[in-house]
């Protein structure tokens, strides 16, 4: 049986807030992944199904194209794409909730909005030190996702069996992208015993894997040979790599979002590797380059990307960006990689 995840009063509260408000906000992070989509797609169709309400999910930008087939994903909305009326919503919501993000810049160009929405807001995230101003902060970075938050906040609020496959299936699929498949951050009893809950809804867990694992082009797969073989450089003394990918790579291998899913974690199946690498170009502005980090056992990736990377996140999978140039931005990654040396070796 699962311990609950809030206190007693934490509960009475969110019941409160969700009965006394017409307008509901779902909202999620820049670059949506399965996390941030799925958290939000279930806690919408909890709101929907068991409370009666009507939430709009809008994500600040375009997510992946193996995370289309998600239930109910027709009906989110970009910001970047419908500005105007997202501002508009927000400026008259009731109710935000914040989902699988612990600041308010990660939702990128909907900062502004988001922190000007005279409506109450309610965080539910699993990332280290929450800076947003909500009414209540469901925070808790020891859980593996945030869609792990989700399905314990409804189990504790009694509504569990009231719910279908369409919130089951989002919330397990970002609890599999978020721990590479139950391969990291996944040790927990706790976990399994809510797969096991979820495989009552008859998902199709199999199903959902190929959707996202065994879901891409022709060019992903040459890329990611490339990359590999071009690309990768690694420290063998200090069981470290690094690879980059370029405006010019992607140009080549007609890159679309979501290609370099998963390439980070790649380097980490060489033999006593500890860390790994990736440096991105950013596909339209010059001199920015996305960093992902992945590590195995106790090697903090959180710390390096805060302290290299403007950026931060879990021990083992974290990212942050650079503002310079590719060739720059493989120099600050040697520079890392000798910086915490002792941890490596």
């Amino acid at each position: 049986m699962l311990n609950n995840i809030i206190t007693l009063e934490q509960q009475e509260q969110l019941l409160k807030l969700i009965k006394e408000s017409d307008t509901i906000v779902c909202v999620c992070h820049q670059n949506p992944d399965g996390d941030a989509l799925g958290s939000c797609l279930a806690w919408a169709e909890v709101l929907k199904s068991v409370y009666g309400k009507e939430p709009q999910v809008f994500v600040p930008d375009q997510y992946p194209d193996y995370l289309h087939w998600l239930p109910n994903s027709e009906k989110l909305i970009r910001y970047d794409k419908h500005r105007e009326g997202c501002d508009f919503v927000l400026k008259h919501a009731d109710l935000v909730f914040c989902l699988d993000f612990n600041a308010e810049n990660r939702t990128a160009d909907m900062e502004g909005a988001l922190c000007s929405s005279p409506a109450k807001k309610v965080l539910i995230d699993h990332h280290l030190d929450p800076t947003v101003d909500a009414t209540l902060v469901i925070s808790h970075p020891e859980a593996s996702s945030t869609c792990e938050l989700v399905f314990r906040i409804v189990w504790q609020l009694g509504c569990f069996d009231q719910l279908t496959k369409h919130f089951a299936v989002p919330l397990y699929c970002g609890m599999m992208t978020d721990t590479g498949a139950f391969t990291y951050n996944s040790d927990s009893c706790d976990i399994f015993f809510i797969i096991s809950q979820l495989l009552t809804k008859h998902i199709n867990k199999d199903k959902i894997y190929r959707n996202v694992y065994h879901n891409f082009s022709e060019d992903r797969l040459r890329l990611m040979g490339f990359v590999m073989y071009q690309r990768l450089v690694v420290d063998n003394a200090r069981h470290a790599s690094y690879f980059t990918i370029t405006r010019a790579d992607m140009k080549r291998f007609h890159f679309m979002k979501g290609d370099a899913e998963g390439l980070v974690n790649m380097p980490l199946q060489i033999k006593g590797h500890k860390l790994s690498i990736s440096l991105r170009e950013d596909t339209e502005k010059d001199n920015l380059v996305w960093v992902s980090l992945r590590s195995v056992d106790q090697f903090p990736c959180n710390e390096m990307a805060a302290q290299f990377f403007n950026g931060g996140g879990h021990l083992n999978a974290s990212g942050g960006r650079l503002s310079c140039s590719i060739d720059e931005a493989v120099e600050i990654a040697k520079q890392a990689i000798l910086a915490f040396e002792k941890l490596l070796v």
